[in-house]
């Protein structure tokens, strides 16, 4: 399974330009979702697909980008599964258990993002960083620059989005090598850790 983020024109026919260019490539389209609507009239898509076998991911690639206004932006393999996991799953499993809800939502983080890690951050009164919670492949150590809302930091190699939770812990979530978070990832990101403030309140 491979994860593609393109940009395109929000026209009519785009899209269908661009799922024509990548069946006649050998990929197999298994999923889309709108990542960003943009001011200047271009989208960005990820696309999950199965490739046929014996086809290279950069055949779809160069099929792609010769398509009229369309650009990749970030192809790589997608590890977790045969479908997308959109913000209404995420919330689903908040509210099933409202008790442990901003854990959850760490555990959900890095599936709703296509990124390899997330954590529960707490930032102590010197400024450091201890790690409260944190998936599989976390750093051990993550230093995060003090902030006042949801912004775009680097551990490392790691790009990482943080979105805080009150005035002294933050959620941070990795990627290793991109692609960039966009706006519209930080407002997301944002907006799910307010959701699971509440719902934890409500316990």
């Amino acid at each position: 399974m491979l994860l593609l983020r393109v940009e395109l024109p929000n026209v009519p026919g785009s899209l269908g330009r661009l799922a024509s260019a990548i069946g006649a490539a050998g990929g197999d389209i298994e999923a889309i979702e709108i990542v960003a609507k943009r001011p200047d009239g271009t989208d960005v898509d990820d696309v999950l697909l199965d490739m046929v076998e014996g086809v290279m991911p950069d055949s779809v690639v160069s099929a792609c980008n010769a398509v009229e206004g369309v650009k990749v932006l970030w192809i790589s393999r997608y590890l977790a599964g045969g479908n997308l996991f959109p913000d209404l799953e995420v919330v689903e499993s908040l509210t099933a258990e409202p008790a442990v809800a901003l854990d959850r939502l760490i555990e959900s983080l890095p599936v709703a993002f296509r990124c390899e890690w997330a954590a529960r951050v707490a930032i102590t009164e010197n400024g450091s960083s201890e790690i409260e919670c944190a998936t599989e492949g976390a750093p051990t150590s993550i230093e995060l620059q003090p902030g006042s809302g949801p912004a775009r930091q680097a551990i490392g190699d790691d790009l990482v989005a943080v979105a805080p939770i009150g005035h002294a812990r933050v959620v941070a979530i990795g990627r290793r090598g991109g692609p960039e978070y966009l706006d519209s990832e930080l407002a997301r990101l944002d907006h799910l850790v307010g959701l699971a403030v509440s719902i934890a309140r409500t316990a």
